[in-house]
């Protein structure tokens, strides 16, 4: 079981913040762009920490945060305005994928475990990939397996805080280089459990 079946229980709580959207005149199209920007904000954080500052971490951690929060916010903004459509769904879609990668890029990118960061994102990609295509051959989206997109996240910002404050090594490679080891291998792990129970269901 993942994070991403309990989405429908935080509905009332993103009220405020879809409210706050609608005031600002967003349309959830924009509310995703936003989130993705701050998904980049995040990457370039956990890029520059180890070189920079590690508390850039916790900037990463936050910039994460924040894109999990508008990634729902704009699916409901879309329900309370009545403007979702399929546009929006592949622009989400898109986005989200993209997200995906540039935080793991990101992390990657500042321990300099770029094989590491292309095993994870394949993992992590082939996870949401199987989801989606569930989806495609007339079976409900598959958010089910060991690892889904809001416990990544959940890792991600848990890792993020830290890496902030801890930079010892174990085996050669930091928290985050076994961040990555885990989202290289349970990522797979995740995709073919997914493929597994979707294939079974056809």
């Amino acid at each position: 079981m993942t994070l991403d079946q309990f989405r429908p229980a935080v509905s009332g709580v993103l009220s405020p913040s879809v409210r706050l959207a609608r005031r600002l005149g967003l349309s959830p199209n924009g509310v995703s762009v936003i989130a993705f920007v701050l998904a980049v904000v995040g990457a370039v954080a956990f890029a520059a920490a180890p070189r920079v500052d590690r508390l850039l971490y916790l900037a990463g951690a936050g910039g994460v945060v924040l894109n999990g929060w508008l990634d729902l916010v704009d699916g409901e903004l879309a329900r309370a305005t009545d403007t979702g459509g399929p546009e929006g769904d592949l622009l989400d879609h898109v986005l989200d994928r993209y997200a995906d990668v540039v935080l793991i890029a990101g992390l990657a990118a500042g321990v300099e475990r770029y094989a590491l960061g292309f095993a994870a994102v394949t993992g992590v990609l082939m996870t949401s990939y199987l989801g989606t295509q569930a989806q495609a051959v007339g079976l409900d989206r598959v958010y089910g397996g060991l690892v889904g997109r809001a416990d990544r996240h959940a890792l991600v910002v848990l890792v993020g805080v830290v890496a902030a404050f801890v930079s010892r090594s174990a085996a050669g490679l930091t928290v985050v280089g076994w961040l990555l080891v885990f989202f290289a291998v349970v990522g797979h792990f995740t995709a073919l459990q997914r493929f597994y129970h979707a294939y079974r269901a056809l």
